[in-house]
């Protein structure tokens, strides 16, 4: 490997190093905690212009808490939707708690307005309809008590002037409700009114961490083509700016996204309507909109209009299920893959699949590495072979360093007659850290983002390997009486694991199997590098970790026994020990000399 490959490297490296240790002195700004909304004006869309201007339709105070509650009962989904606006406000994840204690409370997704991080979505019609219902009108309950996947409920409002409205809700056994939107014309004459769909949030979420390789905001597919606005990104959009109102032709879906949870509105995909973008700046209210197209019903005629909506957790198996089984085109890239797409989603695909057949999170990201090493064994083979014939040079090179001395123009013509002579490539020895750098980042997606990484054990005190490991060097490992510093604080650097300590040293050893730069301050920070990352790595999930580790071991018995097959015999702790000897002499040579 030159210089300059060798420079890249390093660049590279310390570019990771500094993005690391910014996130841990520029952290990001605390959550503004939101204003109760009872006396809060509501926003509906407008017939004609659903981003609407500041002519909104408004309310007055909001009667939600205190309107009567229809529960909702699944085995992954608890909670209840209010009768005022037929608006589903308390929603609750069953098999999700907030933490690894089994007393923890469940994770809940949506909350009625008033409470913090307030999170609902509601259903309507708006247009030529004399008085429609909007957020405040108190449904009555007509058919059913409880909704299930087995029992839907159907809300019904009159509205006195001729025309009745209903809406069939209706879920299944995972994150999906269908409502199913009827307007009744008993009126004399033929009416023309549009259906809609919101989702609001009302402020930023509470727990938004704002981390550079995570979206998290509104997440929009119009006719194939993906949009992921984050929210200080929403606020900068006005209401006639193209990104906020956008049309679908050819399907789609709206909503918000967080870093394990996500709630979308699904229209009809064979029919088109309009996605819309909306930000309240004197209410902090965030809103994402699908308003359907307009609905022409005669004189004693009716019309329906069915829209899905999805709240749960980004699981991959159910949203690939929505995708491939139910026509929602797209749904999987509701799940943030990042740049490396085309790698991430098969990784993950081969690590869900794995898990399905061992049964353990951190077993199936073992066997993921065995794979994927033996996949690129055959780009890794020749570069391997390379470095164990540079290994073999370095006793000549020793000697062509003596003899230029500080020349290091008369070093690099030796050192690449070197190379020429014995058919050496020195940049082969930079492939293996190109196929891993996509590799590893595409990984550390993975497990980043995807829910079944969370609260996923391994073994023993590894129960999380989406978390760090919570070992920790300051108290022996759980022996001294004292706990470990809190994430995110300075001493939090010091925390270093069991896993991010073999980390270190398993990289410490791959390393004796390579050729040392010729140059000394290049030897210093390779030297030190394994230490580096094991103190960098050392607040990155274990699960990230533990692929580490596992790549270099198994890296390090490829090249041993690719560099013993041609020849070489390295024997890698009698270098460490002749490298402490020499090292011992030169010292030795240096106090003699004074």
């Amino acid at each position: 490997m030159d210089d300059q490959n060798k420079n890249l490297i390093l660049a590279a490296v310390l570019s990771f190093a500094v993005l690391m240790v910014w996130s841990i002195i520029a952290p990001p700004p605390e959550p503004i905690d939101p204003v109760s909304d009872l006396t809060e004006a509501e926003l509906v869309p407008s017939a004609d212009a659903p981003v609407a201007t500041t002519e909104t339709p408004t309310q007055s105070a909001e009667p939600a808490a205190e309107a009567p509650r229809i529960a909702i009962e699944s085995e992954t989904l608890s909670g209840s939707l209010s009768l005022a606006g037929g608006r589903i406000d308390d929603l609750s994840l069953n098999n999700y708690r907030e933490t690894l204690d089994e007393s923890a409370e469940t994770v809940r997704l949506m909350r009625p307005a008033g409470e913090i991080d307030a999170y609902i979505a509601l259903f309507g019609w708006t247009g030529d309809v004399g008085v429609a219902p909007n957020d405040t009108t108190i449904w009555t309950l007509a058919e059913g008590d409880v909704l299930t996947p087995d029992t839907p409920v159907t809300l019904e409002w009159d509205n006195e002037q001729g025309q009745i409205f209903q809406t069939k809700i209706s879920m299944d056994e995972e994150f999906m409700f269908s409502f199913e939107q009827t307007l009744i014309n008993n009126g004399t004459e033929a009416i023309a009114s549009r259906p809609y769909g919101i989702i609001r949030r009302y402020t930023e979420p509470n727990d938004l961490r704002n981390f550079f390789i995570l979206h998290e905001g509104l997440v929009r597919m119009t006719d194939g083509e993906l949009a992921e606005i984050g929210y200080d990104e929403v606020v900068e959009l006005g209401p006639n700016n193209d990104e906020a109102k956008i049309d679908a032709t050819e399907g789609g879906w709206i909503g918000w996204t967080d870093h394990y949870w996500m709630t979308t509105l699904i229209p009809d995909q064979s029919a088109p309507f309009q996605t819309n973008i909306r930000y309240v700046e004197n209410r902090d209210i965030y809103q994402a909109e699908a308003v359907m197209p307009a609905q022409t019903v005669e004189a004693n005629a009716t019309a329906t209009v069915t829209t899905r909506f999805f709240a749960g957790a980004k699981e991959w198996e159910a949203i690939r299920h929505y995708e491939q089984e139910e026509g929602v085109g797209g749904f999987l890239d509701s799940i943030d893959w990042g740049w490396f797409f085309f790698l991430t989603k098969p990784i993950f695909g081969l690590l869900h699949y794995l898990n399905l057949a061992i049964g353990n999170m951190g077993w199936s990201i073992l066997a993921l590495t065995v794979i994927l090493k033996i996949i690129v064994l055959p780009l890794a083979y020749k570069s391997y072979v390379s470095m164990a014939r540079m290994k073999e040079l370095q006793p000549e090179m020793e000697k062509l360093k003596e003899r230029t001395g500080d020349d290091r123009q008369a070093m690099q013509q030796g050192m690449m007659k070197l190379y020429k002579d014995n058919k050496v490539n020195p940049a082969a020895g930079c492939l293996p850290i190109l196929l891993q750098i996509p590799i590893f980042f595409s990984l550390y997606k993975v497990i980043f983002v995807t829910i079944e990484l969370r609260h996923a054990p391994w073994i023993g005190w590894i129960k999380d390997l989406s978390a760090p490991d919570p070992s920790s060097i300051i108290n022996l490992f759980g022996l001294l009486p004292w706990g470990s510093p809190e994430p995110g604080s300075i001493l939090a650097i010091l925390m270093i694991g069991i896993l991010p300590i073999l980390l270190g040293v398993s990289m410490w050893l791959q390393q004796k199997l390579n050729p040392a730069p010729t140059d000394p301050t290049q030897q210093m920070i390779f030297a030190w590098m394994p230490w580096v990352f094991m103190f960098m790595l050392g607040s990155f999930a274990s699960g990230l970790v533990l692929y580490w580790i596992a790549n270099n071991v198994i890296t390090f018995t490829q090249q041993y026994l690719i560099m013993r097959s041609h020849g070489s015999k390295p024997d890698v702790f009698g270098n460490i020990k002749s490298s402490f000897r020499r090292k011992k002499a030169e010292e030795a040579d240096q106090k003699e000399g004074k």
